[in-house]
């Protein structure tokens, strides 16, 4: 008969087996819990654009919310681009060209018994070197000195000017639409299921989820959003007097600013898909179907 100790040493491995068994099932329950909770705050928490009318996901982010998150991160921002533009002539064009987008976009707001939520403001940022432009949640605009130069404002005003005004409207888009908010609240579902395969004990699996999912859903999402932009950027150009196919005019500019050197930095946060200009021309035909009108500056 085999000794208690010869007992205990034998049979300890099957209750071993059992603990960790037990502990496998509670981390599985935990990431699940974590799954269903970063599920439900995402699909939840849907509000009504004040603008489009449509419902988002904004991970329940007010515009007042928004404005204040755009505003606490503009300082670190701008530090970035090397301040503030000391040009104060180009600065007030900036300020110009955006003005007159904004009135365009609150007649048509007021046409629709609505009204702009967002307080825009448009930065001309000091870098000289790094060809971008973007936006704030909550309407801080900024483009760089080194686009806003590559727009040849010593050329002719009006192409000059409705090309600034592609860049800036296209911008204005994407405070329009809540794009910030969005990426936002998918960001957190993403870090939500990546925590939860941490949860069951897989680590590096929960890195690989989260970079798989974040690839799929922002890939895709960025495409739809510069198209949602650009159609904005179309609308505000033409009922600002601008002509639309000014943003053809400003692709072409960064294709030419990216030869023979590392890619432009636009071009990281504004994917470049192969049929962007077909896009363009086709929201044009589909907005404008009677031909645009004939006093656009270009």
């Amino acid at each position: 008969m085999p000794s208690s100790s010869q007992f205990f040493r034998r049979n300890s491995p099957s209750r071993q087996g059992r603990r960790s068994s037990g502990g496998l099932k509670l981390r599985l329950m935990i990431a699940a819990a974590i799954v269903l909770f970063s599920l439900f705050t995402y699909f939840a928490s849907s509000h009504v654009n004040p603008i489009t009318g449509e419902k988002q996901r904004v991970g329940g982010l007010t515009t007042e919310q928004e404005v204040q998150l755009g505003l606490a991160s503009m300082p670190q921002l701008v530090r970035q681009f090397e301040g503030q533009s000391r040009n104060e002539s180009a600065q007030r064009y900036v300020d110009y060209v955006g003005a007159r987008l904004l009135n365009a976009l609150q007649n048509r707001l007021a046409d629709r018994g609505t009204r702009n939520p967002y307080p825009f403001e448009f930065h001309l940022l000091a870098d000289d070197d790094t060809v971008n432009a973007f936006a704030l949640p909550g309407g801080q605009v900024f483009i760089t000195e080194a686009l806003f130069w590559q727009l040849e404002p010593n050329g002719p005003r009006g192409r000059f000017e409705s090309r600034l005004a592609g860049v800036l409207g296209h911008e204005i888009g994407h405070v329009i639409e809540r794009h910030g908010a969005q990426r936002m609240a998918k960001g957190n579902l993403i870090q939500g299921i990546a925590g939860a395969a941490g949860a069951a004990g897989s680590e590096v699996s929960g890195a690989q989820i989260a970079s798989a999912i974040g690839s799929l859903i922002l890939k895709g999402n960025s495409r739809e959003h510069e198209l949602e932009s650009d159609r904005w950027g179309v609308e505000l150009m033409v009922y600002a007097g601008y002509d639309p196919r000014s943003l053809l005019d400003v692709m072409d500019i960064l294709e030419k600013s990216s030869a023979g050197s590392a890619t432009p930095e636009i071009f990281r946060t504004h994917p470049k898909p192969a049929n962007r200009r077909l896009y363009i021309e086709k929201i044009i035909k589909e907005k404008f179907p009677d031909g645009l009108p004939t006093d656009l500056v270009r």
